[in-house]
């Protein structure tokens, strides 16, 4: 039996009205997830701009004999107590490697107590009411006050908070990275181009390629303790080292970019290599000379994405025991070092509330790096896209 006008119309009208629905509702599901964003990097960025300055204050110092061995007996003591017991601690240093100091005086800024920091900054603080009154003292006579945190970049790891940076995490992950590129890159790209354009399509390599996709979302803490198991308990490779991070990522990283460089050398058109065969070229020439160039834009975005994966993992990092409390760059890839979101985590488990703001830096300085790295791989593949 036809149906009538008016029911096929009440159909028609319903398919709109359901079509409406989903529209608005994704509509709604973007908007949603871009509020969460908005408020995540709002959080981000009120919690972890203050680290990006510290507090300073300008004292004298005298360099007499009892702070050969006693710092603080350098300053005075109504002051000493506002200053960073890290300054303190390299007075003796300081007299000691400069015999000349002694008998003479010096006035500077030096780093202020973390307390100090945090009062200027409106935050929580421990300072008693004398110290508060001290302290307003020196702001109202302009020797005390907040300058831009140089220590953040170029100091490592601290138990004050006031003296802790990145500069030692910052090291350790660009070390790491490099071994991980170093051993991911030339692998995953061979591997690709094998399966791609040499492997046979028998079962063997229909295997192997469903076991690369299944680990290319297998949990990243799996791959550490891969690595310790195989890296460090087995090869011997020193623990918290680099070298051991960096193997690890690359195991991690290597299914990225073999799946990558596959997708990347599946969009060169057969008629490439058509024609070259064509003129007498070998298989290997053909790939060399003619694929490669051409799908290296696709594979340096797939690897450069990779990259950026592996240097915000932190938990097979941990596993490795790159964790470790590095106050010096390293100066090798077998020494103990960290990486930035190891870094993070640390500070995020100290009870001082200075942290609080320098795991927020901290934060914004990793995702400024992974933003950047996004970015270029973004304008990498725009312009030397090319469609076929």
């Amino acid at each position: 039996m036809s149906q009538s006008f008016d029911d096929i119309s009440a159909q028609l009208r319903r398919r709109h009205r359901q079509s409406s629905r989903l529209k608005w509702i994704s509509m709604g599901a973007l908007g949603l997830a871009g509020l969460f964003l908005v408020l995540f990097f709002a959080d981000m960025l009120s919690k972890g701009l203050p680290a990006f300055q510290q507090a300073q204050v300008q004292v004298e110092i005298d360099y007499n004999e009892d702070a050969q061995r006693m710092g603080r007996a350098a300053l005075d003591p109504e002051v000493s107590r506002l200053v960073s017991r890290t300054f303190e601690r390299l007075i003796p240093v300081r007299m000691r490697d400069n015999p000349e100091l002694l008998g003479t005086t010096e006035t500077r800024w030096v780093l202020a107590d973390s307390e100090v920091d945090q009062y200027l900054k409106g935050n929580r603080h421990e300072l008693n009411p004398a110290q508060q009154a001290l302290v307003d003292k020196l702001v109202e006579q302009g020797r005390l006050k907040l300058k831009f945190n140089t220590t953040f970049f170029t100091s490592g790891d601290s138990k004050m908070p006031e003296a802790s940076g990145i500069l030692a995490a910052a090291v350790g992950t660009v070390m790491t990275m490099l071994v991980t590129l170093a051993i991911a890159f030339p692998i995953g790209v061979m591997t690709a181009v094998y399966l791609e354009e040499f492997a046979p399509d028998n079962r063997l390599t229909q295997i192997i390629e469903i076991n690369i996709n299944n680990l290319a979302a297998i949990p990243s803490i799996l791959f550490g303790l891969l690595g310790l198991a195989i890296f460090i308990n087995f090869f011997g490779v020193p623990r918290s080292s680099p070298l051991v991070g960096g193997m690890t990522l690359a195991l991690m990283t290597l299914p990225v970019i073999i799946i990558a460089t596959r997708t990347a050398l599946r969009s060169v058109p057969d008629s490439i290599r058509h024609a070259a065969f064509g003129v007498g070229c070998s298989r290997w020439q053909v790939v060399r000379d003619h694929v490669l160039p051409l799908a290296m834009p696709g594979i340096m975005t797939g690897s450069i994405i990779g990259l950026a994966q592996a240097m915000g993992e932190t938990a097979p990092l941990i596993i490795v025991g790159m964790v470790a409390f590095i106050p010096d760059v390293g100066a090798s890839f077998t020494q103990a070092a960290t990486v930035l979101p190891a870094q993070v985590f640390t500070w995020a488990g100290e009870p001082e509330q200075a942290f609080v703001e320098k795991t927020a830096g901290g934060i914004l300085v990793l995702l400024a790096i992974l933003i950047f790295l996004n970015a270029t791989a973004v304008i990498l593949r725009k312009k030397f896209e090319r469609r076929w």
